[in-house]
């Protein structure tokens, strides 16, 4: 089994699920956390809160909802649980609504669950594979496609001619060589970016000059001086303003070729 299906059980996969709006959607995905013995259901409204707080930052991707909410005593264990809709449903999302898709996440702490949000990446960023999770069936076809052994999509476009980013000397400017990924909770969303991040500079070579960290609002804004730039959504770079260092808005946190064109942009590639 893969770290993903390790937390995903057949129990808490739901297909072809009816919701009227996206406090249906999510209350869905937290049902599936209940009846599994992950969370109660106090944590489903700690999720849906969550979104009315900080708005539609979990609209990571196209279609693709990614519910969750800080560590609580409402979490018994760390677990998920996946609904695809019968019917999209507008989360208020400018680019990646209508959603179709609502994956919940419940986290007892921050690290349990890194492995799994890095596979959850590669599948969701996989064309193919997403298609596939478009038309399972089955719960267990749904665990199939998301299991070890699958093959995964290329990342950045391989013409980057450099073997690593200009020091501050060579570009002009202060650089840390490191860069933030934030979001609300940091524990969901931002790992999402991070590990699609972490693959576009493996793919550069990047990867063992910069340090990619996940991590919240309020903690970002503290640790903004260490960093080159903040990649987070629209809404939370609304809630961080002016911090002293680029904000860079991503759209699709599961896209290797928008983190590609946001590093060229802030490191002059």
């Amino acid at each position: 089994m893969s770290a993903l299906t390790d937390l995903l059980s057949p129990e808490a996969v739901a297909l072809d699920v009816a919701a009227g709006d996206w406090r249906a959607a999510i209350s869905a995905a937290g049902d599936l956390l209940t009846t599994t013995g992950v969370t109660t259901d106090v944590y489903t409204r700690e999720m849906i809160d969550s979104v009315v707080e900080k708005g539609p930052y979990i609209v990571i991707a196209p279609g693709f909802a990614f519910a969750h909410a800080r560590p609580s005593p409402a979490v018994h264990r760390t677990g998920m649980s996946w609904v695809r809709l019968a019917a999209p449903v507008e989360f208020g999302h400018k680019t990646n609504d209508p959603v179709g898709l609502v994956v919940a996440l419940a986290a007892t702490d921050a690290q349990a669950h890194t492995r799994a949000m890095a596979e959850l990446a590669r599948v969701l960023g996989d064309p193919e594979r997403r298609a596939a999770l478009d038309v399972a069936q089955t719960p267990a076809a749904v665990l199939a496609i998301l299991g070890p052994n699958q093959s995964e999509t290329a990342g950045a476009p391989a013409d980057v001619a450099a073997d690593r980013p200009a020091s501050a000397a060579e570009s002009g400017r202060r650089t840390n060589n490191k860069i933030l990924t934030v979001c609300g909770n940091g524990l969901g969303t931002s790992l999402f970016l991070k590990n699609t991040l972490e693959k576009v500079l493996s793919d550069w070579g990047w990867a063992p000059f910069i340090t990619v960290e996940a991590t919240d609002t309020i903690s970002a804004k503290g640790k903004a001086k260490e960093a080159d730039l903040i990649l987070t959504s629209g809404e939370i770079a609304k809630t961080l303003g002016d911090i002293g260092v680029p904000v860079t808005v991503i759209e699709n946190f599961t896209s290797p070729a928008e983190l590609d064109a946001a590093l060229r942009a802030n490191y002059d590639v």
